[in-house]
């Protein structure tokens, strides 16, 4: 059975790209899938709502209330891709809650593949957060980003794995083009005739990088222990 895929972009740094990567994977499942839902757990302004309204719910992990209105969606096996702009300043709260709760075992009864996309850092901060997450996520549900605008040369030798998404570096030019709260990456590949321009290259290459990890994230094989199949009539399926 394919899995409903999750994929929860992350930092516990501030000002690594996150957003950019969370709006180019949203637009990316929605042009593959039709559908999408994005839920944005973010203080910082511009933040993927004013990017992307139509897909995006807003989010936070301050209080319970808030923390199970984030996670109840998550662990429904619907099909809709799911995207989280988790903001640097719940990093910590998040993936603590998500070990209290079980987060990843529960994903898993439930036919849903979470994945997380650590956007690479040089700075202890980082460094710290990258440990934490090798420790308590398997190695095949964690992605290392390498977003070559924010972290120039070689990845940290810790976290230039297997498993790396590389993300190539624009000038600065387009990055300020594609900053602009009007921008659509799929409406630019569509309205742009001109193969050759470096920005149509980017994002067709980026396109193509989030294609190859959705397909190997929903083919994931999920395997369920003995005595999960009455745990399992919990999780919302779809016919």
């Amino acid at each position: 059975m394919l899995a409903t895929p999750i994929y929860i972009i992350c930092s516990p740094s501030p000002q690594v790209g996150k957003t950019l990567i969370a709006r180019a994977m949203s637009e990316f499942l929605l042009l593959k899938n039709g559908t999408a839902l994005s839920f944005d757990v973010n203080l910082k302004e511009p933040s993927l709502l004013d990017y992307l309204p139509n897909i995006t719910e807003t989010a936070d992990v301050i209080d319970t209330y808030g923390k199970m209105q984030l996670m109840d969606p998550l662990i429904i096996h619907d099909r809709v891709a799911k995207v989280i702009d988790l903001g640097f300043h719940a990093f910590d709260e998040f993936f603590r809650m998500c070990e209290e709760i079980g987060f990843m075992k529960e994903t898993a009864r439930c036919y849903v593949a979470p994945t997380i996309l650590f956007i690479a850092g040089a700075d202890r901060i980082s460094f710290r957060g990258y440990e934490m997450l090798r420790r308590r996520i398997p190695a095949a549900s964690l992605v290392t980003v390498h977003n070559e605008f924010v972290l120039r040369g070689e990845l940290p030798e810790a976290m230039d794995g297997e498993r790396v998404l590389r993300i190539p570096a624009l000038p600065l030019f387009l990055k300020r083009y594609i900053d602009r709260l009007g921008f659509s990456f799929t409406g630019y590949l569509r309205n742009e005739n001109d193969w050759s321009t470096e920005l149509h290259q980017w994002i067709r290459r980026n396109y193509s990088m989030f294609r190859d990890l959705d397909s190997s994230v929903m083919l994931r094989k999920v395997y369920r222990s003995r005595g999960t199949d009455i745990d399992s009539l919990r999780c919302t399926r779809a016919t």
